[in-house]
């Protein structure tokens, strides 16, 4: 799955933007999985972009899932409404959540799958029975908060403990990477074991940000072609 992410799009035109991945008809080149929606609000992360009125507005403009990402505090208030809004997938990040447990229900409850993301120094370990609540993990490969960053290695090996829990059916996990993911590192990432792609400058930085996508997924599908369902 390629997830491009429109915080590096242009936010005065998300609606084209969106309309820039999502890809053609029968015969055509397949256009983005999800579109992923970063949600910063200046005190988690030293950043703030968008909310849910912008989520609102950008779910009656695209049929593309909606993957929101949000590194907000107190995302137990907060992310329940994204779930409502429509969102295909709503992540909250562990080191944010009071009640990790009872957020997962709740999003599931509101219609989304609940997917929880941690970052580049979180360990995994203390998460592994938490995350059979879950439906996804988003393992960050840089540090949340900005675009543009360079990819950290280091975290792969997340990535891989968390591809053999699936493999081994402890968990049942889309396993998603989010931070410098780019034509180079993404088959990095796929031998790890992701499935699901967020990849924002390398898709809106490109003249064709469609083509970008569909060069993403066939760089996946030679590297894991074992793994691959689309």
């Amino acid at each position: 799955m390629i997830a491009p992410s429109i915080l590096s799009a242009d936010f005065a035109r998300l609606a084209d933007e969106a309309a820039a991945v999502a890809g053609g008809g029968p015969g055509e080149q397949a256009g983005a999985d999800w579109l992923h929606v970063d949600v910063m609000d200046a005190h988690f992360v030293p950043n703030l972009t968008l909310g849910l009125p912008v989520v609102e507005s950008l779910r009656a403009a695209t049929d593309i899932p909606l993957d929101c990402h949000l590194m907000i505090e107190d995302p137990d208030r907060w992310a329940p409404g994204y779930a409502e809004a429509g969102a295909k997938n709503v992540t909250v990040h562990v080191e944010a959540a009071h009640d990790p447990v009872m957020l997962a229900r709740n999003l599931r409850a509101a219609g989304a799958l609940a997917g929880l993301s941690i970052k580049p120094n979180t360990p995994l370990d203390p998460y592994v029975e938490l995350l059979k609540h879950y439906d996804t993990l988003l393992v960050m490969s840089v540090e949340p908060g900005f675009g543009g960053q360079s990819f950290i290695p280091e975290v792969l090996e997340k990535v891989r403990a968390a591809r053999r829990l699936v493999d081994t059916g402890h968990l049942k996990l889309i396993v998603e990477i989010d931070g410098g993911i780019n034509a180079d590192t993404i088959e990095q990432a796929a031998e790890a074991g992701v499935d699901c792609f967020v990849a924002g400058s390398a898709v809106y930085g490109a003249e064709d940000p469609g083509r970008a996508v569909s060069v993403l997924r066939d760089r996946v599908r030679r590297t894991a072609p074992h793994r691959w369902a689309g």
